[in-house]
């Protein structure tokens, strides 16, 4: 397998994201997206720059170019890029529907 597809697999296994949701989210076809996975195929840069959004890394990053500017996240961070991304993907009503889940859980906590 290369390096770009090693790097999406382990991107999306990072931040607990499928290949079929990363295409959603890229707006590519599950088959399109499972032959750059696989390794069969490559993007043109446009779809490129379409999945390293998606999957918060950059381009550099999943082509395997080592760089100097190449992060390491926490897991915090690993987090809030996984609720960013995922809010990007929600329809208008959804965030209004989460909000409500958010607040039944933290009063369903003990106090502190």
């Amino acid at each position: 397998m290369d390096t770009f597809a090693l790097n999406l697999k382990r991107r999306a296994e990072q931040l607990g994201i499928s290949n079929a949701e990363v295409a959603r989210r890229s707006g590519l076809s599950d088959r399109r997206y499972g032959n750059y996975v696989s390794g069969v195929r490559e993007p043109d840069l446009s779809r490129l720059v379409r999945i390293d959004e998606v999957l918060g890394i950059s381009v550099d990053e999943l082509l395997g170019v080592n760089t100097t500017e190449s992060k390491v996240r926490t897991v915090e961070e690993q987090f809030q890029y996984r609720i960013a991304v995922a809010l990007k993907a929600l329809k208008s009503e959804d965030p209004q529907r989460l909000v409500l889940m958010i607040e039944a859980l933290a009063s369903s906590l003990p106090s502190a």
